[in-house]
């Protein structure tokens, strides 16, 4: 049976027709009164790495904290610690950085919680069934929540293709040693030729680089943060797109299914705007391959992660973006920017798990 997605364009003539409204409307169509006055629900964000400011953004997501506060419920804001080095690698950092980003109460109306605490230990082991998994760690405050509204920022992403509902599933919930048993299969390779110039392992958070007659990577310490990748100059390091990518993938899969064990009522808003090449983790936000689409809801993060697909390919792509083919109606716009990585191996695995279902059934709000 086909899962259903609710769908509200961007279009808007009138003040019924603003942003917050159709959010409003769609939460209600799709999710109805879904909470009750002892529910404390957990509304799963990405506050965005300092310098980012293509998140979504905290004013549209104070509606859905609304919604949620009308029908007696707790809502609180919450992430997890990020495994790289960067603003949000602890929870006071993290929480600095989410103000600055204006995830304030006076703007989103709830609370911050970094769910994984202030190392990101605070976890929950959980059972799963998988090819590669046989339990994963999930952020205790999380695992702890009533209920929880996922709100995604639907992207593009160097190793997953796109990221939507189900990568916040699976990198946004985990701890950090959870996202390294992620990323453990995908680590940096030497490619090209170093000048050791020294960036790669001053950067290095581990001291796993070392340089004699070019760099070495020490992968019994490597952590994949992939620190390396993103500072060197001359691009010396690339990953093992062919082998390690789809295992990256369905490790992730994986560590979403048991975010969805374990929390019996998930609801999954995605978000289509200024859907850029790259994931809110990185410093910059580039320009959009697509312009902007709509708001989709569902309870199915499988199907509403493929129709986000599906309506992201329906657009032209915007030339002069790092899209560099498939700008055409109908082209595959996250392989048009990382031709590496097939990104639907997420959907297929993720059902394969029973996650969800592709097939949906696409129901148009005003």
């Amino acid at each position: 049976m086909p899962a259903e997605v609710y769908f509200s364009d961007f279009r808007a003539r009138s003040r019924n027709e603003n942003r917050g409204m159709k959010i409003q409307r769609i939460f209600d169509a799709a999710f109805g009164e879904p909470f009750s006055g002892e529910d404390i629900v957990a509304v799963k964000v990405h506050f965005g790495e300092r310098g980012n400011d293509s998140y979504v953004s905290p004013v549209l997501v104070r509606h859905v904290v609304e919604r949620i506060r009308e029908s007696g419920a707790s809502p609180f804001l919450t992430d997890t610690n990020t495994l790289y080095y960067g603003s949000r690698h602890n929870s006071v950092d993290h929480i600095e950085t989410a103000i600055l980003n204006g995830f304030d109460y006076s703007v989103a109306g709830a609370p911050l919680i970094i769910a994984d605490g202030l190392h990101g230990n605070n976890e929950v082991t959980v059972p799963v069934k998988g090819r590669h998994f046989s339990e994963v760690k999930i952020a205790g405050d999380i695992a702890a929540a009533s209920a929880m509204v996922v709100i995604s920022h639907f992207k593009g992403h160097g190793m997953s293709g796109f990221g939507g509902a189900l990568k916040n599933l699976a990198m946004g919930c985990a701890t950090i040693q959870g996202k390294i048993e992620q990323h453990e299969c995908a680590k940096p390779v030497v490619r090209g030729e170093c000048t050791e110039c020294g960036e790669c392992v001053s950067e290095c958070p581990v001291d796993a680089m070392t340089l004699h007659d070019g760099v070495m990577i020490e992968y019994d310490r490597c952590i994949a943060c992939m620190n390396c990748l993103d500072t060197c100059p001359r691009g010396v390091f690339d990953l093992d797109w062919e082998r390690d990518i789809p295992e990256f993938i369905e490790r992730m899969m994986e560590y979403a299914l048991g975010v969805t064990s374990t929390i019996d009522r998930i609801f999954y808003l995605n978000f289509l705007m200024d859907i850029t090449p790259d994931c809110d983790c990185v410093p910059w936000s580039d320009r959009n391959i697509v312009p902007d689409i709509g708001v989709l809801a569902s309870e199915d993060p499988v199907a509403v992660d493929t129709a986000s697909y599906h309506l992201v390919n329906q657009e032209e792509g915007i030339r002069g973006s790092m899209l560099e083919e498939n700008h055409e109606t109908g082209g595959d716009k996250f392989r048009g920017v990382w031709g590496d990585v097939d990104g639907t191996h997420q959907l297929v695995y993720a059902e394969k798990l029973g996650i969800g279902v592709r097939d949906y059934r696409l129901i148009e709000i005003p």
